[in-house]
């Protein structure tokens, strides 16, 4: 199993990671701070950049957020957390997001997972390594 180095960036202090983990959660409203992270961890060689607002959290990260990291990072940009419906999807997918995490998503059934299915066909994409 090969180890993917990834830089995992997380936001809102009320999330499950955030408090499992004790992160010190980065603010939602600053793409400038996040962006400084997510370039960090390009610099330092990792591969992936992960945006994770947590599981149960109340939203998602912003789009304004997702767009400014994608815009200035040369590595796939995986969002999660938040989303909970098929519009908050696409909005990440539109700002940029490369890989889009929806566990709640697609937990909500058989026709759900369908609509997931069809919007992602829709947004597939290169992901290079």
């Amino acid at each position: 199993l090969e180890a993917i180095p990834m830089g995992y960036l997380v936001f809102g202090a009320e999330s499950a990671v955030s408090a499992m983990g004790r992160a010190l959660p980065l603010p939602m409203d600053k793409p400038k701070v996040v962006v400084a992270y997510a370039l960090a961890a390009q610099y330092m060689g990792l591969r992936f950049v992960y945006l994770e607002a947590g599981s149960g959290a109340p939203s998602p990260v912003p789009a304004s957020v997702v767009q400014a990291v994608k815009s200035s990072i040369d590595i796939p940009l995986i969002v999660g957390g938040g989303i909970r419906t098929i519009d908050q999807m696409k909005k990440t997918l539109d700002a940029g997001a490369d890989i889009v995490v929806t566990g709640t998503m697609a937990e909500k059934g058989e026709d759900a997972l369908k609509a997931l299915i069809g919007v992602v066909k829709n947004y597939t994409r290169s992901v290079k390594d």
